[in-house]
């Protein structure tokens, strides 16, 4: 079903396209979900399934990427700065993002005139989820702690990606130190990385299957009908992510000299398959792998794009926003200016701690509200039944939140090669490579693995 060669997208049937493939299979949930909607929640298992074949995949990729990443680029004071500055990113445009959603809730009013009692509210629907923020909840501390695995094969198990990374890069660390020793380790985890990829490949041809058991059961559940009833959040949500993209991101694309339409094009499988899925973990390792194809340093790729699902996550940041403010319109509570500021600084805390996974930024919006005490838990009522069709947007800002960081900490370390980033996209960016300093590294790195073989001339590794 979907080529896996790199001849031009022109010679490729249509509908072996997987983004032809997937918003046909969007389409057709849509419909099977509404006109048969007990039909519809049964595929749930599907959408599920497909994402648990993508998660099973998640940590290793994640840790052999860093690993091979770290371990051959040898330089470990350029992994610490590429953090930092990967930290720094997410930091200024989450908080971006945060301050966004609090003003185009303030403008636009999705709560306001709906007069509900929390007191007449059931919310057993939402135990689970007050519950589970309630065992979230924590200081910085126990965030910082909770880093540090109790057990390797826990962390793997329990796919915590801050964990995993945290030992991947211990473990790189001490790959690079052991040098020479350490390259048959090294080629093995990379050796296993590709098989690794193969069969991401293969999970890829059930992204449609998956896309329409996800959707149906979406539509199946809650019913168009609830789109119309939450009309105005659900064009707030929607619009802010849009306007986010387009204006925050979009200027980001254009400070690094990229097309943000070329970026988003370029990604078009991804995006709809989020969309389709509402979950950003689904594509993960295909994301790294255009990226790294599309000219950005496999080591920037692999520290910042993972890290990005915990602490650049854009879109649930406008969601947290504009659902907590909604909620306290919804329930006739007037906050202060002083007041949104301090739930503006909590965001900014709890926000860090939401995965890629769908509905994990409901859980964090209990733990925000149950820190809050002028506005009800309870009102998460009112968010439960339209929170699946808001998931969506929020994935697939947070999806091109997290690519464009990749390409901009790399484009700011001098990683980014955009010779190859024109051939991949289409686009016209200025530059011709990576800085000299990684052109190097690249070269002792095609030494290192071919010693036979006569160092490469100057056109196997560009130079900006």
């Amino acid at each position: 079903m979907i080529p896996e060669s790199n001849e031009p997208a022109a010679k490729v049937p249509l509908h072996r396209r997987l983004y032809v493939q997937v918003v046909a299979a969007i389409a057709l949930g849509v419909v099977f979900g509404h006109f048969y909607p007990s039909l519809g929640t049964d595929m749930k298992p599907l959408g599920d399934g497909f994402i648990k074949l993508i998660k099973m995949l998640l940590a290793p990729v994640i840790f052999a990427t860093i690993v091979v990443g770290i371990a051959r680029m040898g330089d470990l004071k350029e992994v610490g700065k590429v953090g930092a500055k990967a930290l720094l990113y997410f930091e200024v445009l989450s908080t971006v993002a945060l301050v966004v959603g609090l003003v185009v809730v303030n403008v636009l009013k999705p709560g306001v005139g709906m007069n509900v009692n929390p007191a007449t509210l059931d919310t057993r629907s939402i135990e689970a989820y007050t519950s589970q923020a309630h065992a979230q909840t924590g200081g910085a501390v126990d965030f910082i702690m909770n880093i540090i695995p109790k057990t390797i094969v826990g962390s793997f198990a329990d796919g915590n990606v801050l964990q995993i990374i945290f030992f991947a890069v211990l473990f790189g660390a001490a790959m690079a130190r052991l040098g020479a020793r350490g390259k048959p380790v090294i080629d093995g985890i990379d050796l296993a990385l590709q098989g690794l990829f193969g069969i991401v490949r293969m999970v890829m041809v059930f992204a449609p299957i998956g896309a329409f058991g996800a959707i149906a059961f979406t539509i199946g559940k809650y019913g168009i009908g609830s789109l119309a009833a939450y009309g105005k959040l659900i064009v707030a949500v929607y619009g802010t992510c849009l306007l986010f993209v387009l204006g925050v991101l979009g200027t980001v694309a254009k400070i690094c000299g990229v097309s943000m339409w070329a970026f988003l094009r370029y990604i078009r499988e991804e995006l709809l398959i989020t969309f389709g899925t509402a979950s950003t973990e689904s594509v993960l390792p295909q994301m790294m792998r255009k990226l790294e194809r599309a000219g950005c340093e496999k080591t920037v790729v692999g520290l910042v794009l993972p890290a990005g699902y915990t602490f650049n996550p854009d879109g649930t940041a406008i969601y947290l926003t504009i659902g907590a403010l909604f909620v306290a319109q919804a329930t006739g509570i007037d906050l202060s200016i002083g007041q949104q500021l301090v739930i503006l600084g909590v965001l900014m805390l709890t926000s860090k701690g939401s995965a890629g996974v769908a509905g994990a930024g409901f859980v964090t919006l209990a733990a925000t509200l149950g820190s809050i005490p002028a506005i009800p838990v309870a009102g998460l009522v009112l968010l439960l039944g339209v929170d699946r069709f808001l998931n969506e947007a929020r994935a697939i800002t947070n999806l091109v939140g997290n690519g464009l960081a990749t390409i901009a900490v790399a484009k700011w370390e001098g990683a980014f090669d955009a010779a190859r980033w024109n051939e991949e996209t289409g686009d016209k960016a200025k530059g011709s490579g990576v800085s000299a300093k990684w052109a190097a590294k690249r070269l002792s790195l095609v030494e290192a693995e071919e010693p036979d073989t006569p160092p490469a001339g100057p056109a196997s590794a560009r130079v900006a």
